[in-house]
């Protein structure tokens, strides 16, 4: 017994109370975290009561990811178990954030059957920072708009407005979306095609034009085909003309057809497609309108 009457034990008492092995808790007294309160005639560790509350705390802070390092600062009181814990909950929101991002990349890559080439590019495209992100779609946005001073002002700033946001806890579609929209705004294909479609906004829009005349003439569109899909009408058939003229008069349709496919080319859809899954927003509206009018348009190219 210890001077004031308390019991003391051996370490095996402690070890079969708490399911800890003698070895870890040998180990935690020679770090100095668990001093014990006394040693026995044949120099055997002995603890006391507080020696065992002691340990269980140990146990508690050690199962919670703390080291050897934080466990000493606060059992010597010079942090807080809260103190810790909320640096703690910190790294590990971090910690799982990253995790997060691995399993993307990890399903996105089993998804695309991908080899280790293509496998290091989509872990480092999801890996980007934010702003590692948004220099990508600026320099896109930058090469799409150079030198068009005359398109139509309020187009301008939506496209010069785009932004990536990727969350920090993105869902392997998330990543996916975000891995083929990277792949697509670095494309010289796809950013020839989305200046071709630029251009023909800035060869259409005349001097003094007011601006928004581009997003009139959509909602115009969505006016007018939206019915029409709604009563059936087969953009192929005859009930198709009616719609074409209300939309363009006596223009001719391989010329509409050339500037209505740049600006609304199935690459394009896609790329508002993946902007929106990337930035968690709601699927672009009207797609099918737009695409109900091309469809119109190319049955009647060749008359």
């Amino acid at each position: 017994m210890n001077d004031d009457g308390t019991r003391l034990f051996t370490i095996g008492e402690p070890a079969g109370a708490t399911g800890l092995s003698v070895r870890t808790i040998r180990f935690w007294s020679d770090e100095g975290v668990l001093a014990p309160a006394a040693r026995s005639l044949g120099g055997y560790r002995l603890y006391d009561a507080a020696g065992a509350a002691r340990l269980e705390l140990i146990r508690t802070l050690r199962e919670l990811g703390l080291g050897l390092d934080e466990v000493r600062t606060v059992l010597a009181g010079e942090r807080t178990v809260a103190e810790v814990a909320a640096t703690h909950v910190a790294a590990l929101d971090a910690r799982i954030r990253a995790l997060k991002v691995t399993r993307a990349v990890l399903s996105t890559v089993a998804r695309r059957g991908a080899e280790a080439e293509e496998t290091t590019i989509v872990n480092k495209l999801a890996r980007l920072s934010a702003a590692e992100r948004q220099r990508i779609m600026e320099e896109f946005v930058t090469e799409t708009l150079h030198g068009l001073d005359t398109v139509d002002p309020e187009i301008q700033e939506r496209i010069r407005r785009t932004t990536v946001h990727l969350a920090d806890d993105p869902t392997p579609e998330e990543v996916d979306a975000w891995v083929e929209l990277a792949e697509m705004l670095q494309d010289r294909e796809f950013r020839a095609l989305m200046r071709r479609a630029v251009e023909f906004n800035a060869a259409d829009r005349r001097p003094g034009e007011p601006r928004g005349r581009s997003l009139w003439f959509a909602r115009r569109l969505v006016e007018l085909v939206a019915p029409a899909r709604e009563r059936g009408t087969d953009p192929t058939g005859p009930g198709a003309d009616e719609v074409l003229d209300d939309l363009f008069g006596d223009a001719a349709r391989a010329e509409v057809l050339e500037r209505m496919t740049a600006g609304f080319d199935e690459r394009v859809a896609r790329y508002r497609e993946l902007l929106a899954v990337v930035n968690r927003q709601p699927a672009p509206p009207h797609a099918e309108d737009f695409a109900w009018v091309v469809a119109a348009l190319r049955a009647r190219a060749g008359r």
